[in-house]
């Protein structure tokens, strides 16, 4: 398969969306595809997707998947309006069940709010092999971000979502529901497993420093350099200071509304009777107004 992979930036929530095609086939595959959301002015803007769109049609390319590495928190899907303008499977992790049924309980949902998956078309386990072209995409688990978290392996490519950022910026936070810390050092060696000359792109870039957008590097290159998890990082001193730093980290200032829309496929919350749809933010410490 000759692979083309072409990236899409998000710069308010620092994410990179993937168009994977074979340049015989044309068939594509888009990979975390972000949502334009203004969280002051409540509304949300197809301004990102749209250029994905474009580029879709100006090559004249079929999607034939659109592909989550996880339930994102930080930004809300547009897989839901992709595949509504183009077409195409939106797939996930299986355990996104799982996630569903955390998350339904937290954000007290409708009793009918489904939580079997049905909302993907396609529910991914280890060891998966989707068509693309006359290639494959591979699904790896790499869960320890989130329970649902998987890397797509195309070629000699590993899009690894959150599980890994570039090398001077570490790895994903575990806090999450379902997180661990020791789990994803598993994963993230699984990755390294992979080869020293497999390239890994990642699904965010937070630029620190104020440096230039980087969102692509190596196995070799992160089993040298990565700031948290470098190959000789035993497992036990990796966990310690990956805990450590979780209890310091503020939530994603999308959270409410990314996980809402994003355990349904990008789907806005339900439509009542001639209204917008709403989304739940839920309030803690409440016990502290009570004498």
């Amino acid at each position: 398969m000759q692979t083309h992979i072409e990236h899409f930036f998000h710069p308010s929530s620092f994410t990179i969306t993937y168009v994977v095609y074979d340049k015989q086939s044309k068939e594509c595959a888009i990979i975390d595809p972000a949502l334009d959301f203004d969280a002051l002015a409540s509304s949300v803007d197809v301004e990102q997707a749209q250029n994905i769109i474009n580029f879709v049609q100006q090559h004249d390319l079929t999607v034939t998947y659109i592909l989550e590495t996880h339930a994102h928190a930080d930004h809300i899907s547009s897989a839901n309006y992709l595949k509504n303008k183009l077409g195409g499977k939106i797939a996930i992790g299986k355990p996104i069940t799982g996630i569903q049924k955390t998350f339904k309980t937290i954000f007290n949902l409708a009793k009918d709010f489904n939580t079997q998956g049905m909302q993907f078309d396609q529910l991914l386990n280890e060891g998966d092999k989707l068509p693309l072209g006359d290639g494959e995409i591979q699904v790896l688990a790499t869960p320890g971000h989130t329970p649902d978290s998987v890397t797509y392996v195309i070629n000699n490519n590993a899009f690894v979502g959150d599980t890994l950022f570039m090398p001077d910026s570490g790895s994903a936070r575990c806090d999450f529901p379902g997180g661990d810390a020791q789990t994803l050092f598993e994963s993230i060696h699984k990755i390294y497993a992979l080869g020293d000359d497999t390239n890994l792109y990642m699904c965010h870039d937070y630029q620190p420093g104020g440096r230039e957008l980087k969102f692509k590097t190596t196995v070799a290159e992160q089993k040298r350099d990565n700031i948290q998890i470098s190959a000789n990082v035993p497992k036990e001193e990796y966990v310690k200071v990956r805990e450590a730093r979780d209890e310091t980290l503020a939530n994603p200032k999308l959270l409410f509304p990314a996980l809402q829309c994003n355990i349904q496929a990008g789907k806005l919350p339900q439509f009542a009777e001639e209204e917008n749809p709403y989304l739940k933010i839920p309030v803690y410490g409440v016990e502290k107004l009570i004498d």
